[in-house]
């Protein structure tokens, strides 16, 4: 008798360490565009971003299965060039935060409307599909986009400075978490309530340590920011792939381990 194999997701498993690792590439997205866009023009960055960001997509598009470290590859250039967009849409179109906001916002709601309408589910642990697996990444690149909008808006536009709102996003993300674990907010809406919070509160403390006194920063300089978020986050994501490749052997262990008894 033949079994046949469940279809492999593409994207990892919910964790402590996920999220953490996700909020680092927002942080390193938001500092690592600030780096560049001061020190060249943005209508090179971005087009030369794009391309990056089109070679993560395709390889782990190509992927049969999800890859760790092709994953969080493509997470981080989704993370850097969504907040160029972003940033490129104030700074060389002169859109208002409030406005690129609200447009980000209806942009994500019509993906989710879109892609609830055609799989009826907006479940991460659904993505087994090419199809789902093209919405899910449309909606993490809008989440980008809007996160940093809504960042920014907070903290320049709003004027409650980097810190501030970094300590506000930290407080809004909780707000999922109890509201699942105490209200029964459903599990998707809950995760994606927090995924796009992370955007906001990673940028606004790393904005906070990158720029200078004068805009309410610690000034250790975008730059080193960009590059002490990139180590952690090349550690961590080591660590997480030690950690998936445990749990994978286990279940084969104790399979094993049940046949010989």
């Amino acid at each position: 008798m033949t079994h046949r194999q469940p279809p492999l997701s593409k994207v990892p498993q919910v964790t402590a360490l996920f999220w953490v690792i996700k909020v680092l590439t927002t942080g390193m997205g938001e500092t690592t565009s600030d780096y560049l866009n001061r020190r060249y023009d943005p209508a090179l960055v971005v087009p030369a971003l794009g391309l990056l960001f089109a070679a993560a997509l395709a390889a782990q598009f190509a992927t049969r299965r999800y890859v760790t470290s092709v994953y969080w590859f493509a997470i981080v250039m989704v993370s850097v060039f969504g907040t160029v967009v972003a940033d490129a849409v104030h700074v060389v179109l002169g859109v208002p935060y409030a406005v690129s906001t609200t447009v980000f916002a209806l942009a994500l709601a019509a993906v989710f409307g879109l892609w609830y309408a055609t799989e009826r589910t907006l479940s991460i642990h659904s993505i087994v599909t090419r199809r789902r697996e093209l919405f899910y990444w449309a909606a993490v690149l809008v989440t980008f986009a809007l996160g940093t909008a809504a960042g920014d808006l907070t903290a320049t536009t709003l004027h409650l400075g980097y810190l501030a709102s970094g300590v506000l996003f930290a407080v809004v993300i909780a707000v999922p978490a109890l509201a699942h674990w105490r209200l029964r907010m459903p599990a998707v809406l809950a995760f994606w309530f927090a995924y796009v919070t992370t955007r906001p509160l990673g940028a606004s403390f790393a904005d906070w340590l990158g720029v200078p006194a004068d805009r309410g920063g610690v000034d250790i300089g975008t730059g080193p920011i960009s590059l002490i978020l990139g180590v952690l986050i090349v550690g961590l994501v080591a660590l997480l792939r030690a950690q998936e490749s445990r749990a994978v052997l286990r279940p084969a262990f104790d399979t094993t381990a049940t046949e010989l008894e």
